[in-house]
């Protein structure tokens, strides 16, 4: 019982850092929320004694955090200025997709019927899953880091021909 209240609370949590991500309009808390978002689904991830994911989450998407953090401030100067409203005007369009989207995956949840295998998974997945990243996977997540990088430089060049 107490378990499932810890995860109601957490999915709160991250439901609602979620949602500022997309309401609020300066950049630089927008990157904050996105931040506590992504905690937040790790913190659910440890809840579901899925410690694999939470490690990769926290390291992959929490630390993409910082560069999205250095995009938002070096290509929009104006994003972090004071009296900036903190919501956006289009947030009544957007609760209202948003309750329509959410009404259409609480009936898909409760009209499906999910197959539900009770065989354990196998003891060596994590090293299956490490073989396939450095086998038959390595192409496309080297071409993916070489993206990666190849855009922060840009966003580097675009931010001091700015100046």
């Amino acid at each position: 019982m107490l378990l499932q209240a810890i995860f109601i609370l957490v999915s709160l949590a991250t439901l609602g850092a979620a949602l500022l991500v997309v309401l609020t309009r300066n950049l630089f808390h927008s990157a904050l929320f996105l931040a506590a978002s992504f905690f937040g689904v790790a913190a659910l991830y440890v809840l579901l004694e899925a410690e694999f994911l939470a490690v990769v989450q926290v390291l992959i998407y929490v630390g993409a955090i910082a560069t999205l953090i250095v995009f938002a401030i070096m290509l929009s100067r104006g994003g972090v200025q004071r009296g900036v409203p903190l919501f956006n005007a289009e947030w009544a369009i957007v609760a209202v997709g948003v309750a329509l989207l959410g009404g259409v995956l609480i009936v898909l949840l409760t009209q499906v019927a999910w197959p539900v295998s009770q065989a354990a998974p196998p003891a060596d997945l994590i090293a299956r899953l490490g073989q396939a990243f450095v086998g038959p996977y390595v192409i496309p997540f080297e071409v993916a880091s070489a993206l990666l990088v190849t855009a922060l430089i840009g966003a580097i060049l675009i931010a001091r021909e700015r100046e």
